[in-house]
């Protein structure tokens, strides 16, 4: 399978690009592998060529370029982009890949993906960190040198001329993906779907650092077992990673989303909101969120909504009195079914035939629908329905209680919070207004200032059952949590809700289909047959 990476760099010097791809380098450290004379090694097999240049002479080149259009001169500016194609290393044994065949592909990819501009596309066969996988690096010269024809991919007028630069979009780089993907199954070379969201996003940042901070633990751990100690922790993880574990690990035993959310702030300090249909992730030591989608799919929330719900399907079937004590577990999904209309009191049926006609049809087929519902949810009895839709809507009524209670806590909370703002704003004009010789006249020219004091502190201490106001920073924390708990309750309200009214439906509907069969019983218990009311 080969993968794509983009890598955006600002560095001026375009020479260190040349040593790079020629020149043997410590991977972890990026930096080039010295013999013991001092000098640079070359790799053992490489294939190196230009596109629009000539690969010994790019960086002059480069140069020269700018210069003439007065691009890059600037620190911030990106001077070049990096892109590098990794192909599977069963690629090597499967399909006999050698470094010419990829330095060809990666020929034909740049000449097709980066036409005008200057590049070096040079093909490795020894492997990532001694991985042993070819891969081919692309790298350009951010500024177009010459002038092409509109393509496919091209979003601007300007992404054809030169002296404009390289413009990468989502698109663009959808676009790169599926280029790389058709090249490489008409190569009939290992291949994913790189348009799919990865299941661990794991970024170059992250992982040049899993890299580094590896290394180092195996320095220390060596250090420990020279002085005869056994090291506690072998494999480094980084921040990301932590998070995805203890998610994996919670998602397991997670039964819905309240309980995932309580599990993981008691058990890992990490705290999950959702927000705006996506889960987020607040460790401990971070001040900001870090969104589902910068993790991977695996974290998202309809892959963990589904998780959770199989697991209290499972839970259910294990435990058949498990559903009882758990608010929560009961696995609901939505259907598209309709009460039926009773024709005697519609109106609009009586008035047109084809109408009632039309209804009658409606109401067989949600009569159906009823049945197999009933049946697929196995209510064996009314009764057993009708204790079902009462216990949906006692639990409907605790969630919206628990959700306004939460809601009476958050209002208080932002009232303390004004307050306390009101408070730190006027204390200073009240530590003046104490230290006033004539406090009368003080306390005219700024009465507004003092009244605001008083109201806030009269209102603060309501509130303070020690005497000591609460800080901002812990209100503010306080508010955000109440949030989130408000939110996800109103979520359990809402699911329950729609629960008991779907019940409801399905009540009325099998009232309807007992009314008309009891009908039809005291039709035939006219002739010599008698049947019994039955679900």
């Amino acid at each position: 399978m080969a993968i794509l990476k983009h890598i955006a760099s600002k560095n001026a010097n375009y020479g260190s690009a040349i040593d790079y791809l020629k020149y043997q380098h410590d991977e972890f450290h990026l930096v080039p592998v010295l013999d013991e004379n001092g000098n640079m090694m070359l790799r053992d097999e490489f294939y190196l060529e230009g596109l629009n240049c000539d690969p010994e002479t790019f960086d002059l080149e480069c140069e020269l370029l700018n210069h003439e259009y007065n691009k890059n001169s600037t620190y911030d500016e990106i001077k070049s982009h990096h892109y590098i194609i990794s192909h599977d290393p069963k690629d090597n044994t499967d399909h006999n890949l050698t470094g010419e065949w990829a330095q060809a592909i990666g020929m034909e990819y740049a000449k097709a993906n980066f036409p005008g501009h200057q590049a070096l596309v040079c093909t490795h066969t020894d492997g990532k960190n001694g991985t042993g996988n070819i891969h081919t690096h692309i790298i350009i010269n951010s500024l177009r040198k010459f002038d092409v024809d509109p393509q496919p991919f091209t979003e601007r007028p300007i992404d054809c001329k030169a002296g404009y630069k390289h413009h990468l979009t989502k698109d663009y780089l959808k676009h790169l993906q599926k280029s790389l993907m058709d090249i490489c199954q008409r190569e009939g070379l290992h291949q994913v779907d790189l348009l799919s969201p990865a299941p661990d996003r794991i970024s170059p940042q992250e992982y040049y650092a899993k890299q580094r901070g590896q290394q180092n633990l195996d320095i220390a751990n060596m250090e420990l077992m020279i002085e005869g100690i056994t090291p506690m922790h072998t494999t480094f993880e980084t921040g990301k990673e932590k998070i995805r574990n203890a998610i994996s690990d919670i998602a397991e035993r997670a039964t819905s989303f309240e309980e995932f959310q309580r599990l993981l702030k008691a058990e890992y300090g990490i705290s999950v909101k959702d927000h705006r249909g996506r889960f987020s992730y607040l460790p401990a030591d971070r001040q900001k969120y870090i969104s589902a989608r910068a993790l991977g799919s695996n974290y998202d929330r309809d892959r963990l909504l589904r998780i959770f719900a199989e697991n209290a399907r499972t839970a259910e079937q294990n435990n058949p009195h498990w559903a009882v004590d758990n608010p929560m577990a009961i696995l609901f999904i939505k259907s598209d079914l309709r009460l039926v209309i009773d024709l005697q009191t519609c109106v609009k049926a009586q008035q047109s035939r084809a109408y009632a006609q039309k209804v009658k049809i409606s109401n067989l087929q949600q009569m159906a629908r009823t049945i197999a519902y009933v049946q697929e949810h196995g209510y064996d009895s009314y009764e057993k329905l009708s204790e079902t839709a009462e216990a949906i809507y006692t639990k409907m009524a605790k969630a919206r209680g628990d959700a306004k209670l939460t809601e009476s806590k958050l209002r208080k909370t932002n009232e303390q919070i004004h307050y306390l703002g009101q408070y730190l704003s006027t204390k200073s004009i009240y530590g003046e207004f104490l230290k006033a010789p004539n406090k009368k006249i003080f306390r005219q020219a700024h009465s507004d200032e003092l009244a605001q004091y008083e109201e806030a502190l009269q209102i603060l201490k309501q509130h303070s059952s020690d005497g000591k106001f609460p800080t901002m920073k812990d209100l503010r924390a306080e508010k955000e949590q109440l949030t989130i708990q408000k939110d996800a309750q109103y979520d359990t309200y809402r699911y329950f809700k729609d629960y008991h009214k779907e019940l409801q439906t399905v009540c009325a509907n099998v009232d309807s289909i007992l009314g008309a069969e009891q009908e039809v019983q005291q039709h035939e218990q006219q002739h010599t047959r008698k049947y019994e009311p039955s679900l």
